[in-house]
This record gives C-alpha cells, structure tokens and sequence, in this order.
C-alpha cells in the first residue's frame, strides 16, 4: 500500500466517523447506525497538494424521501468539518433495498415491541388535552401549545386522538400522508411537530362510524406502531366528553396528565368539570384548566363577551373533587385573528419563518407551556 493510499483510507475512516453523529431526521438515529452509508470513497483532488475528493454513497428508506435534502445538507456540513476534505463532498443518493429496509424495520421495531410511552425511565411529559363540550377551541389549544414547546426548543409530538372530529391536519396546514416503512410509520412534521391523524389518510374525508374496540386499536397503533423517537412532549388532542378514547387514553397512558379546556359561561364549565371527574374512575391526573376565549380587548378595555369566572369554577370543584389542587393555568384571549391564522394553516402563535410571536396570545401560551414543564 503507498503512502497516499493510506491517506486516503485514513480519512475516510475519519470521514466515516463525523458522518456517526449526523441524525437522520425522521428516525433520530445515526445515518451510520442505520445503514444509510454503506460506503465513503476519498481519491487525492487535481485541484490542490492537500486536497481530496469526497463521495460519500447515502442509501435513504424510501426512494424520494422528503427529507432527503436535509439529510444531504447535514452530510455535507459533516464531511467540512475535516480538514483535509477543502472540496464540496459529492453525495450519491439511492434508496435501500428491499431486504435492507426489512431488515431495519425489524430491527427497530424488535427494539420497540410495544407502546413506547410505557417504558420505565422514559422521559416524555404527556399531555392529554379535554373538554366537556365541543366548540371551546381544544383543539387550536393543542395545536398552538404543542406549536409553542416545539418554537421553545422541546422535541415535541402531537396526536390527534378525536377520531370523529379530527383538526390537527387543517390547523397545521398537513396534506400529505405519513411514510410507510415497511409497517411503520413515519409521522408527518410541520411547524416543528411530529404528528398523526386519522385525517391524514384516505378516506377520512367520510364519515367515520367506529365502536369502542376499533377506537381504542386506533390508538394503540398511533402509539406502538408510528415511529415517535424520544419526544420530550407529547400533546393528544381529545373528543369532547368522556367516551371511549378518554378511558382508553388514561389505560395506555397512565402517566398522561389532563388538561382541561373550558370557555367562561356555565353551560361550558359545567361540562368541562365532567371531563376533569374521569380522574376519579381512572389513574390519569389532572394537571390544570384552561379558560379559552376568557375576554376580548378593546382598547385597552377587557371585555368579558361570554361572562366570567368559568375557568376558576371548573378549578375549584375539580380541587375539592379530586383532593389535590388543579389550578386555572391560564386565560386565553378572544381574538378573531387566532381562527384566521389557524385556518390558514399555521397556529397562530408563530410568525410564519416558525419562530414564537412577540403577541398577547404567543405570550399566553409560552406561560402555559412553562407552567406544563415545571
């Protein structure tokens, strides 16, 4: 072997090593760890004495992998690091055969083998976000908060757990479907939020007649058989009420902790303290209540549009109910323009480069999310 053939099996081995730290984005593993880079090939550059030419061979899950760009510019970032590399690294791209990719899938999902949540010494704060009644904003509460701990830095995962009245999809501007690998799936990101919805598949633009054991499999297969990674938050936007998907929540998730969303009028709190009273039936914890839609400003006047106080009566009779102290968390503000943005598929709480907005309502809610992680 010649001195410059060691060279160059030398960084390429070094090469090889910086590409151990770059993450694949949707798997949170090492592209090496995977199997994504079956191989690196360094050859001396015409352009310079110190020069060498970099091809690195990066074999993705699936043939135009969305992601595919980020994980070339990540590569790319890595293989600069070195200094030897002083040329933009060629990047090959192809996709895993067929019996690779099984074998990967088998391989993760082995490691998996059931609900990810459940393993002693995870580290995920779960929130399951409830109300009595429908029309109080629970969901767009999920969607902005779940939008705020991600802009706050949190890996953060959200659920669309109301199988008849899913939102999540429209609030965050998804059209595309999850990716299929092989058995499992990928959840859809955006704003930063890796999430899954019955919306996001086809068919579900009918109108979905499900029972008990078919809601609670739904679920079961959001949890076990998406890959989720290790978030640091996950957020389940549920049904109104108290029906099957709550109890199947509070079975799969003991450690979740409830959220209640209530408006101020008592035809709204009264309700919302039902939803709050599954904690007696089931061991799931209360961890607060939300007041949505609490006033509206009008020149620096705050106008209380549907009365007062539901929010601190459904915290009061949960406390006294429960025995431990469910505090109100928050008021949430009345702002048209909150349901504007939100339809237009961003939640509202972001400027529209993703970063948190400098207004009343960003504000509410990064004080939520703050409280939440306490």
């Amino acid at each position: 072997m010649t001195d410059s053939d060691t060279i160059e099996r030398q960084i390429e081995r070094r090469v090889y090593e910086r590409l151990s730290h770059v993450i694949d984005p949707e798997l949170g593993r090492s592209v090496t760890d995977l199997g994504m880079v079956p191989a690196v090939e360094v050859v001396k550059s015409i352009d310079g004495d110190n020069a060498y030419d970099v091809t690195v061979n990066v074999e993705l899950t699936v043939p135009g992998c969305p992601l595919s760009k980020t994980i070339s510019e990540r590569i790319t970032q890595a293989v600069l690091t070195y200094p030897d590399a002083k040329l933009t690294p060629k990047i090959e791209i192809s996709a895993m055969s067929r019996e690779k990719l099984s074998k990967l899938v088998g391989e993760l999902k082995a490691e998996r083998r059931q609900n990810p949540f459940n393993k002693p010494g995870t580290k995920t704060r779960i929130f399951a976000i409830a109300s009595g009644k429908g029309g109080v904003g629970k969901s767009s509460v999920t969607a902005n908060l779940a939008a705020t701990f991600s802009a706050l830095g949190y890996d953060t995962a959200a659920i669309d757990a109301d199988i008849y009245g899913f939102s999540l999809p429209s609030l965050f501007g998804v059209h595309s479907r999850p990716t299929d690998l092989n058995g499992m799936l990928m959840p859809v990101v955006a704003w930063g939020v890796k999430m899954i919805s019955i919306g996001m598949f086809a068919g579900a633009d009918r109108a979905i007649l499900w029972r008990g054991p078919r809601l609670q499999r739904s679920l079961e297969q959001f949890l076990a058989d998406v890959w989720w990674g290790s978030p640091d938050v996950l957020l389940l936007d549920l049904a109104p009420g108290t029906g099957d998907m709550a109890i199947s929540v509070a079975q799969a998730l003991p450690n979740a902790e409830l959220v209640v969303v209530t408006t101020p009028q008592p035809s709204a709190s009264d309700v919302a303290v039902r939803s709050g009273l599954v904690a007696l039936q089931v061991p799931m914890k209360v961890r607060g209540v939300v007041e949505n839609m609490s006033y509206f400003d009008h020149k620096g006047e705050r106008l209380h549009l549907f009365g007062e106080g539901g929010g601190q009566r459904v915290s009061n009779q949960l406390t006294e109910a429960l025995g431990y102290d469910v505090p109100l968390l928050t008021w949430l503000p009345f702002q048209p323009a909150i349901r504007e943005v939100d339809d237009s598929g961003r939640p509202a709480v972001l400027n529209p480069d993703g970063s948190l907005a400098s207004t009343q309502v960003a504000d509410a809610f990064k004080d939520l999310a703050t409280q939440l992680m306490r």
